[in-house]
């Protein structure tokens, strides 16, 4: 295998082994391609998907230092990392915190307090409290996608449904004024979601940031400011 040094515009061949099938090695070619990859490697995030959540930020402006945030499907952790720099809690004497969950076990990151549980699990939301010391939580996160059947309609529809589940997990403890942020992907069974978000937030938007991969369908669900409860 020949490699190259740096991300900007180097590419880099891939063997073709005998027993690869050609959609492994495609996936396996374009993944060593990729510029932010290659960008996390020297950034020192764990996954492409940090450009992600930096993308959205700087267009939406979703972060400020003292918040508490919550990063559900968190692994391998590159969505949390960037949230607990811009939030501060990655900081000794920070009293905010950045809870992240995931079945998969992620390493330690400065800042995070990580539960390997399912979000769906009855006793979360009251670890969560305990470990906010009552704490209003300010944003809720998501970059979880249903495992993949093969069958892109139906895998469309699961990510919608495991997004929906986000969402009312963060409508239920969001504070006033907080803010949602997870993927979807086109496929025609987003717009429920889409018009719940408008009913209990202020301003909804959907965007694709620059690190998304130009062929995915994937984009973003922004839910700014959740409105008062009825």
């Amino acid at each position: 295998m020949s490699k190259s040094t740096g991300y900007r515009g180097e590419r880099t061949r891939v063997k073709t082994a005998k027993k690869k099938k050609p959609s492994s090695q495609k996936w396996l070619l374009r993944h060593l391609n990729d510029s932010y990859v290659a960008k996390s490697k020297i950034d020192g995030y764990r996954s492409r998907a940090a450009y992600k959540l930096i993308d959205i930020n700087n267009k939406f402006k979703l972060f400020k230092k003292g918040m508490n945030v919550i990063d559900l499907g968190a692994a391998p952790g590159g969505w949390s990392a960037v949230a607990a720099k811009l939030i501060g809690s990655d900081n000794i004497d920070a009293k905010n915190k950045l809870i992240a969950i995931d079945l998969l076990a992620i390493d330690e990151l400065p800042g995070v307090v990580f539960y390997q549980k399912n979000f769906f699990d009855d006793d979360i939301k009251d670890l969560i409290q305990k470990n906010l010391d009552g704490n209003l939580i300010d944003v809720v996160l998501s970059d979880m996608a249903a495992n993949t059947t093969g069958h892109k309609s139906t895998d469309n529809l699961r990510t919608v449904m495991l997004c929906e589940a986000a969402f009312e997990f963060a409508v239920q403890l969001l504070k006033p004024g907080g803010h949602f942020v997870a993927k979807i992907f086109r496929g025609g069974a987003e717009g429920e979601l889409l018009d719940r978000a408008k009913r209990n937030f202020k301003k909804v938007k959907h965007f694709k940031p620059d690190a998304s991969r130009k062929e995915s369908s994937e984009f973003y669900l922004i839910a700014m400011d959740k409105k008062e409860a009825n």
